[in-house]
């Protein structure tokens, strides 16, 4: 079972070596990849359509971050969760992901996701209401752009006459997980997708895992594919838990069908990298005791 850690994004400052420290504690402490999740704002606490946090948080740009995170690792991969996707314009996305997927050495995963606060969307000029149609369009593009040298795409949203990219990432693909748990993100995931980012409200408790994952495996199979093809990652948190009680909630959650487990160490009061790193140390040490990973 693959052991991911969030980036504490919204904790640090954002400093070069308190980055660089964090990043490779995580690779010395057994990971095998780090989470970091995209929001083009902060927080207007007045504002009833954005996250509500305080606006002076760090929110770094999840693949700007990646790229030095890469940089100062050598095996640790890098899992954006999510990326949102609709308000980018496909044809450069598609570029970002495989230039960093080349310079990272394939070490990227895509993890993607439609977005829920409007404010991005109305400052980038893409009609909030279209997201999932678009999304599904620039995930048809950007996997063409990544396979082949040259592609001719005309959709509602994206138009593509006679070009490619160039570098295109390694075997020709980044490999794409996707967020939510609607039906048509369950169906989304099934025609196009390789790993399945568990919803928040899911993340509570194993138990209620069983009834989605069966309907996502229901889609799966009525694509054409098996059901253990998809990954699916699930988060433990650090906050309110003893070590012990996050390995056992661990262990649950591998019990109930999760195939890639990241650990949260944010909202636990910690502050600066070393708090950070001491509480993701001893999650991975436990779930190497317990069994939980090899």
């Amino acid at each position: 079972m693959p052991l991911g850690v969030v980036f504490p994004q919204l904790d640090p400052a954002a400093e070069p070596n308190a980055v660089a420290e964090w990043a490779l504690a995580s690779e010395e402490a057994g990971y095998d990849y780090a989470v970091a999740f995209d929001h083009v704002f902060g927080a207007d606490p007045d504002h009833a359509g954005v996250l509500r946090d305080p606006g002076e948080r760090t929110r770094h740009e999840p693949l700007v971050l990646f790229a030095y995170i890469s940089a100062v690792t050598s095996r640790l991969h890098l899992l954006t969760g999510v990326l949102v996707l609709p308000p980018r314009q496909g044809a450069l996305a598609a570029k970002q992901a495989a230039e960093l997927a080349v310079l990272s050495g394939g070490r990227l995963w895509l993890g993607l996701g439609v977005g829920s606060p409007r404010p991005p969307f109305d400052a980038l000029g893409v009609d909030y209401h279209t997201r999932g149609r678009r999304m599904e369009e620039q995930v048809v593009l950007m996997r063409a752009l990544w396979e082949r040298p040259s592609v001719s795409f005309r959709g509602r949203f994206h138009r593509v006459s006679s070009a490619g990219l160039m570098p295109r990432p390694p075997g020709g693909a980044v490999p794409l997980w996707m967020g939510g748990g609607a039906p048509a993100v369950f169906s989304r995931i099934a025609r196009h997708a390789d790993g399945w980012l568990i919803t928040p409200r899911l993340r509570g408790d194993p138990a209620a895992l069983a009834g989605p994952l069966a309907q996502l495996h229901r889609e799966v199979r009525r694509a054409g594919r098996e059901p253990a093809s998809i990954g699916v990652e699930t988060r433990v948190q650090v906050a309110g838990r003893s070590v012990d009680e996050q390995v056992a909630a661990a262990r649950a959650w591998k019990q109930a069908g999760a195939t890639h487990l990241t650990l949260n160490t944010m909202g636990a009061g910690l502050s600066g990298a070393g708090p950070h790193i001491e509480a993701m140390a001893a999650f991975a040490e436990g779930c190497r005791e317990a069994g939980v990973v090899p």
